[in-house]
C-alpha cells in the first residue's frame, strides 16, 4: 500500500480547486475558471498559471500541471481541472506526483468513469481537441461525481497506488 496520504473529496463541502494551463489551453482555463467559480459546488478556484499576455505566458506545461498535482496531493486543494493543446501533456506531468490520478476525458461517459472508477482527482482537457461548451460541460458534470471507498473499484485503485512505492 502507498505510504501517501490519499486525498478525499468530501461532498457536504464545496470543493477547493486548481486549475492551470500553459499557453495553448490559457483561454479554456479562464472560461473553465469562470464557470467553477459561479458554481456553488466550489467553495475555492486556485489559478496556478498561466495568464495570456502574463510574465508566466510561456512557462511549460510539465511545471504547470506539477504544481497543481502537488497542491491535490498535499490537500491544498480537493481536485486539479488543467488544460492545454491536447490534455495529454498536462496528465503525463501531474501523474509523476506521487498519489495523484490524473486523465485526459473529452467525453461524458469517461468523466464519469475517471471519478466512479478510478477515483481521479485531476481531468485534463485538450483545447485543440474540444470545442469550448463540450469543455465546460464536462467540467460541470465532473463535479458531480464523488468515488465511494466502498465500491468495487476501490480495490482496483488500491493496486494502483500500490505500484507508487514499488522499484
Amino acid at each position: 500500500m502507498s505510504q501517501h496520504a490519499e486525498p478525499t473529496v468530501d461532498q457536504t463541502r464545496p470543493l477547493r480547486i486548481v486549475v492551470g494551463a500553459d499557453d495553448a489551453g490559457a483561454a479554456y482555463k479562464d472560461a473553465l475558471k469562470a464557470d467553477l467559480e459561479a458554481d456553488p459546488r466550489v467553495a475555492e478556484v486556485v489559478d496556478v498559471g498561466v495568464t495570456l499576455g502574463g510574465d508566466d505566458e510561456k512557462t511549460a506545461y510539465p511545471h504547470v500541471a506539477v504544481r497543481a498535482a502537488r497542491m491535490v496531493a498535499d490537500g491544498t486543494a480537493d481536485r486539479a481541472l488543467l488544460v492545454c493543446g491536447t490534455g495529454l501533456g498536462v496528465a503525463i506531468s501531474a501523474n509523476k506526483v506521487p498519489g495523484v490520478r490524473a486523465v485526459t476525458a473529452h467525453d461524458s461517459f469517461s468523466v464519469e468513469r475517471a471519478v466512479l472508477s478510478n477515483n481521479a482527482q485531476v481531468l485534463t482537457f485538450g483545447q485543440r481537441v474540444i470545442g469550448l461548451e463540450l469543455a465546460r460541460r464536462l467540467a460541470r458534470e465532473w463535479l458531480g461525481y464523488t468515488f465511494d471507498p466502498a465500491s468495487a473499484s476501490a480495490e482496483k485503485v488500491a493496486a494502483i497506488e500500490s505500484y507508487e512505492d514499488a522499484p
